[in-house]
């Protein structure tokens, strides 16, 4: 699985909100300054030659849809993350947002509670 830009990974995120969509309806969800039809068909063809996504053609148009689903990538991704920046330790990462205050004791304890519940 190749690495995506910023811009591929915002498409495929709307990719995955709307499972299949033409370049209109992708533009048509994008939040920000929205890139020109070209330009962002000229992404998403990369997306698909990076194997990320497929398409059905009607004519000269393309409807494309996912063919990596997001819990993939996501897992790919942090797992990825978590060897290079935490030295594979859930540990450090766990400590990492403890001492950035970006998660609580409360919910610390949900994760132990989970992990017990494995058990």
């Amino acid at each position: 699985m190749q690495k995506l830009t910023n811009k591929e990974e915002e498409i495929m995120h709307i990719l995955w909100k709307l499972e299949k969509a033409f370049v209109k309806d992708v533009i048509a969800e994008i939040k920000d300054e929205k890139p020109h039809y070209n330009t962002l068909s000229t992404i998403i063809r990369n997306l698909e030659e990076k194997g990320y996504v497929s398409y059905n053609a009607f004519g000269k148009t393309h409807q494309y849809f996912p063919i990596i689903s997001k819990e993939a990538y996501k897992k790919r991704y942090m797992n990825t993350a978590i060897e290079h920046y935490f030295n594979n330790s859930y540990k450090n990462v766990v400590s990492f947002f403890a001492k950035e205050e970006k998660i609580s004791v409360d919910e610390l304890k949900e994760i132990i509670a989970l992990i017990e519940k494995k058990k």
